[in-house]
């Protein structure tokens, strides 16, 4: 299974200025085999270390973590010889031993010469009072659910992806009824990659229900991450963490999918769910899109934190949690109708998120209009449409095209590339061109 992250793991090993990698991600978005290929590939031997259940670990932690003491410990538990040129040292859910995460400061000022990764979660990590994290002594690197053109790679489809991302709209109307039929299937399986590797490996005699029972386990899975450090969160927060995360599901149902605290909980306020909002984020189970008051550059410089949407990590995640049956994504045409455009919103979000392409849409003050998207370029704001059907009516798009002054929009649909005047209209699988048209 290709990962393109990888990519940025070898421009890492490579960097002059290294410094110890801490990649975070979700739960089982395969953080630990990625680590692990990256050592298998680019070294000549990888010291692999668990945090998980290891008293030892654990013990030797408490003491000296200065590189000198680790390095002899660590090679003894990893069972190979660490060579600082040839050996790649992994932390893995670090989270479970924070003083781990705090020896990341000592190998980057006295061991620069050593390749270290940790992996963890961010919930993890933040729950540990007194827990000194190294601030400006490390690198970060998120990973993501499989996106589109991962699941391609994966299913045997590189020509498609390559096409996605050349963004080659020539190509992608002569295949496009071929791409459609592929998205349409990870619409259903999404990129979480146990449910990918089930999919790919069975096809094409496919299990939906054994890939539902893997989405299933997922969810479950990540419910039992919420209470698990009840004990040091604040009081009442694993509650709400599972408030919040029901909610999503019928959040992007409605028209205006703008996150309201009182779908929650009846009288629900922002202060009585921001924390667990912002725990989710930071754990990468949700991701946020934050209003922008006005779309202009830079898109920083306007955001309104008090509004924002919030969307799962992962599309198959969500069809599993909205209990829609996959029969009903692969018969119709108009496959992102499903539940008001959530799907599409929803498709679209991750994918923007898996190119790290920061998230906000804009709506008017008064909620008359509102633009899905807008993405920053390099010295330009261009707005996103995201159309769920074949209907590409798209007057707020229209509107605010004239009155921002954009040079161009794009607009995603199921229908093949064309162009309306300043509007490139994209297919929805192409969200992925993005990083070569910005």
């Amino acid at each position: 299974m290709k990962r393109l992250c990888m990519e940025k793991l070898v421009e890492w090993k490579h960097s002059p200025s290294r410094k110890p990698l801490l990649l975070t991600g979700a739960r089982q978005v395969g953080k630990t085999w990625l680590v692990k290929e990256f050592g298998r590939t680019q070294f000549k031997s990888l010291a692999y270390i668990s945090f998980e259940s290891n008293e030892r670990m654990a013990r030797l932690f408490a003491g000296d973590i200065t590189p000198s003491r680790l390095i002899p410990a660590l090679s003894l538990e990893a069972g190979v010889p660490i060579q600082p040129a040839n050996t790649l040292i992994v932390f893995d859910e670090v989270q479970e031993v924070p003083r781990a995460l705090t020896s990341l400061k000592y190998f980057n000022e006295n061991a620069p010469e050593y390749a270290v990764i940790a992996t963890g979660s961010s919930l993890g990590v933040t729950v540990h009072p007194g827990t000194s994290f190294p601030v400006g002594q490390v690198h970060f690197q998120k990973l993501y659910p499989l996106s589109f053109r991962e699941f391609l790679m994966a299913c045997g489809e590189e020509g498609l992806s390559d096409l996605i991302a050349d963004a080659d709209t020539e190509m992608m109307s002569v295949f496009h009824e071929r791409i459609l039929e592929q998205l349409k299937y990870y619409l259903i399986i999404g990129g979480m990659p146990e449910a990918v590797r089930e999919f790919a490996e069975a096809k094409p005699a496919v299990d939906f229900e054994r890939i539902g029972e893997v989405q299933a386990r997922i969810l479950r899975n990540y419910r039992d991450d919420f209470s698990k450090h009840s004990q040091l969160a604040p009081r009442g927060l694993p509650l709400r963490l599972n408030q919040v995360w029901d909610s999503i599901p019928s959040q992007l149902s409605r028209e205006n999918k703008k996150f309201m605290y009182t779908a929650v909980r009846e009288s629900g306020r922002g202060r009585d769910f921001e924390l667990a909002i912002q725990w989710l984020v930071d754990t990468s189970l949700a991701l946020k899109a934050t209003r922008v008051v006005t779309p202009q550059y830079p898109l920083k410089m306007h955001e309104d934190f008090a509004s924002f949407k919030l969307f799962l990590s992962d599309v198959g995640l969500l069809r599993t949690m909205a209990g829609i049956n996959p029969a009903m994504i692969l018969r119709q045409n108009d496959i992102f109708a499903t539940a008001k455009g959530a799907f599409a919103e929803q498709y679209v979000c991750q994918q923007l998120a898996a190119q790290e392409i920061g998230l906000h849409y804009w709506s008017a003050d008064n909620s008359s209009a509102e633009l899905d998207f807008v993405v920053q370029g390099a010295d330009e704001v261009i707005p996103i449409e995201v159309k769920s059907g074949l209907n590409l009516q798209a007057k707020s798009l229209k509107a605010a095209v004239k009155r921002f002054g954009f040079e161009r929009a794009i607009r995603f649909s199921p229908l093949p590339p064309k162009r309306d005047g300043k509007i490139l209209d994209m297919p929805l699988y192409a969200v992925e061109s993005l990083g070569r048209m910005l």
